[in-house]
């Protein structure tokens, strides 16, 4: 019996405390349509809710498919695969901009959250459908992920050799539907199988802080479209006075009394003075404190840190990069993936809707509610 069986079994008997935050966005379920922008990796290391749930963190990454590959059957569903039916794997198909994150990108942070080495399995979870593969779709991909393989092997980091296959794509079944987003969709399971299956703590005790996502690229905008800001009086008539206040003399807005901190639309967050995208609707989480709260920024070129000490305690202030905005402050108590929480004040920023996002030039954030 596999681990996640076992799992399964005990859940049964588990009565789980209702109210379990599930943060992320929500997305659509079926095989992505082609997107000339887009690659694509295929990617097995064990249980693919975990693998699944991983990729999806990773900046750059539009969506991620659970599923099966590297078998010859025609068909593969979750009992044929158990079963050993197939030979196919638990897989992962890994939609990503190459404008955000590289295919080898993509791979290292794939190393980093299972066990490379394991060949038996994963984990708990042990027979041929769990062991660990890279699926390569062209010959610049196997040259990418055998050299990527090679350096982590030589690395000598995991203190035993890398057994993850480096094999060429055939096909790729989509998993049934209640195995896609199964992290969102049923987060106390999810949380528990990846607890006793030992994988957080193999992640942590290896990687640590390395195996943390790493923040988006900034886009470098050409000299003639850089925001030039406006003058006091320019400022005070295009803003609200709370919108100046905050913006313009750090002021702090009142909780639960703002116009973002419960918006639940998708959409992305940007400086209301400039118009720089700051944070977006996928990051955003409920904190409970009354005020936005992001588990990251959009663009973290956009976003500059400075030490704030006008309290009895040292704080990390928040501002925009173009209009030097001040928007809030960043705190290390928020959820995974980064352990961050953006508290931010609603009159800093200014909201565009998914459906606008084109026709107010903010289209390349369009993949990331596809």
């Amino acid at each position: 019996m596999t681990m996640k069986r076992v799992i399964w079994a005990i859940l049964a008997l588990v009565v789980f405390v209702a109210g379990l935050a599930v943060t992320g966005h929500a997305q659509q379920e079926g095989v992505m349509t082609e997107d000339a922008k887009l690659e694509v990796a295929t990617l097995a290391g064990g249980c693919f809710w975990c693998v699944e749930s991983d990729m999806e963190k990773l900046p750059g990454v539009v969506r991620a498919i659970s599923g099966y590959a590297g078998g010859k059957a025609e068909t593969a569903t979750y009992e044929q695969v158990s079963g050993g039916n197939t030979k196919h794997r638990e897989a992962v198909q890994v939609f990503f901009d190459p404008a955000v994150v590289s295919y080898a990108e993509v791979l290292d942070h794939f190393w980093k959250h299972f066990d490379p080495t394991d060949e038996g399995g994963s984990f708990g979870d042990r027979g041929a459908q769990y062991t660990s593969a890279i699926f390569y779709h062209n010959e610049k991909q196997r040259e990418i992920a055998e050299a990527s393989a090679k350096a982590l092997d030589e690395s000598g980091r995991l203190g035993k050799p890398v057994v993850t296959s480096i094999l060429e794509f055939t096909s790729f079944y989509p998993a049934e539907e209640y195995h896609q987003d199964y992290y969102k969709k049923n987060p106390a399971r999810y949380k528990t199988y990846r607890y006793f299956s030992g994988r957080d703590r193999y992640v942590k005790d290896t990687w640590g802080d390395e195996a943390k996502p790493k923040a988006r690229k900034a886009t470098p905008e050409p000299d003639a479209k850089r925001f030039v800001k406006p003058d006091e009086a320019a400022l005070k008539a295009s803003l609200t006075p709370m919108q100046f206040d905050v913006t313009q003399n750090e002021a702090t807005e009142p909780p639960f009394k703002n116009e973002f901190w419960d918006n639940k639309r998708e959409g992305i967050y940007v400086d209301v003075v400039s118009g720089e995208p700051l944070f977006s609707s996928t990051d955003k989480f409920k904190s409970g404190t009354g005020w936005p709260s992001f588990t990251r920024p959009l663009v973290s070129g956009n976003i500059v840190e400075k030490k704030d000490r006008k309290l009895f305690f040292v704080r990390t202030e928040v501002r925009s990069k173009a209009a030097d905005s001040h928007l809030g402050h960043v705190f290390d108590d928020g959820p995974e993936p980064t352990g961050l929480r953006y508290c931010i004040n609603s009159a800093a920023l200014r909201f565009v809707p998914r459906e606008d996002l084109a026709k107010e030039g903010y289209g390349e954030f369009i993949k990331l509610f596809e």
